[in-house]
Parts: structure tokens; sequence; C-alpha cells
């Protein structure tokens, strides 16, 4: 009998039409709810907000005993796995600068980043020294390496932005906090970008400047933060500071 009734209503059009209907008629409702709730169905992230009133920081809270270390990334990636296996070893939490060619060429690191719930920020699209560009360029730069992130990893890059080659003014900023950013500069820079630093004179830099609050640039593409991030974290540490990510320390 069950299976007569079964075989019956398999043949019956109409039955399955009527479903088909129901279930698009309760799938538009559902989105729609959600549009109007506002309900983010993509990454969450915890609202990160400019501090103070938008004036550029160079370094994190003084009164504690801690040390910012930031990435930044526009090219290549000798160092991006190293860096994700140290943070992830030493349980801190990264915070990344990235530009738009630097999302689109390597979508599967940004994922990496946004899976770990590190914080990633805006350092233009195409890294040009922005005192050199008009206003219009420099709010196409953030937008579109915003828009870019956005499309690759579901997350906005609001509410910090890091100049390129630290190239700023007070136009550059102006211009900037227009659109929500605020930028953020470094106490030291570890120079491990320079062709003529090696993994030891990079490593006596950090650790002969340690403070608290400090904020350190380092960067994704050169090899020597690879070679030396590990040492580094783990000497700095046993000297009793704890590493925090920009969100955390400043």
């Amino acid at each position: 009998m069950d299976r007569l009734f079964f075989k019956r209503l398999c043949k019956n059009r109409a039955f399955w039409i009527t479903i088909f209907i129901l279930f698009f008629l309760l799938t538009n409702f559902l989105l729609q709810v959600v549009a109007k709730n506002g309900l983010n169905l993509n990454h969450s992230r915890k609202e990160v907000k400019m501090i103070g009133n938008g004036e550029e920081v160079v370094r994190g809270n003084k009164n504690k005993k801690q040390i910012i270390f930031t990435f930044d990334g526009g090219g290549t990636t000798a160092s991006a796995d190293k860096i994700l296996e140290v943070l992830k070893k030493h349980k801190v939490k990264g915070t990344f600068f990235m530009t738009g060619q630097m999302v689109k060429e390597h979508p599967d690191f940004i994922k990496k980043i946004v899976a770990e719930d590190y914080e990633i920020f805006n350092h233009s699209y195409n890294h040009p020294y922005l005192t050199e560009v008009s206003d219009e360029k420099i709010k196409e730069e953030l937008q579109k390496m915003d828009g870019v992130l956005f499309s690759t990893a579901k997350v906005h890059s609001k509410p910090f932005f890091r100049p390129p080659f630290g190239d700023r003014d007070e136009r550059v900023l102006r211009v900037a906090k227009s659109l929500g950013y605020q930028s953020i500069y470094w106490t030291v820079d570890a120079m491990d970008w320079q062709e003529w630093e090696t993994d030891e004179t990079v490593k006596k830099r950090i650790l002969n400047s340690l403070d608290n609050g400090n904020i350190y640039l380092m960067h994704v593409g050169d090899k020597i933060t690879g070679n030396i991030l590990d040492e580094v974290f783990t000497e700095i540490e046993d000297r009793g500071y704890k590493i925090v990510s920009l969100t955390e320390g400043i």
C-alpha cells in the first residue's frame, strides 16, 4: 500500500510543482527578512572603530608592556606561510596591511588570514606615492582595494590604512579620513625590505628598540621576516612583553 502511494505521488506533477513554488516563496521570504534586519551572512568580524579623533597613530598603549607587529604586503609572499605559522605557534593575532593587487594575486593567502580571524587593513590598491596623486586618485586607491578585498574574502578594510612608502601629508590624511580611514604609521621600521640588511641586523634593530606600545613594520614579501620571526617573538616574550594585534594594542 505504501509503495503504491509513493509511486502515485512521484507521478503527480502538480504536487511537485506546488512543492517547488512553496520552496521558492519561502526562500524569497527569508532573504527579504535578512535584508530588512541587516543580518550579515558573510564572514563575521567584530566592528572596529577609529581611535580618538582619527589622527594618525604611530604608537600603541604605552601603559602596557605589549608590542604590536604589523605586516605589509604588496607583491610577493616569500614569508607568508612562515608568518602564519609563527603567529599560530605564539597564539598572536596578526595584523596585515594589504594592497589590492596583493589581494587579487594571492587570494588563497588572504583567505587564510581571514579564516584565522586576523586583521586586514588598507594599503592602497597599486601602492603609489599618495602625496603625488589627486584627491580623487587617493579615494580610488582606497576604495578599489576595499572592493577587491570584500569580493575575495567578504570583509572590509576600514577603519585603518597605511600609506604606501609611509608617504603622506595633511591632505592625504584628510582625504583618507573623509572615507572613514585613519592612518597607522609605525614606531620602528625593521628594515627587513632593504637589500643590504641581514637576519642579524634586523633582529638587533627590533630587540634593541623594545618599548611599551611600539608598532613594528615588517613585510610579507621578504625572506628575512620569515627567517627571524619565531626567534624574535620568543625573545620578546622572554623579556616579559605581550605581542598583540593593532586593535588590541592601541
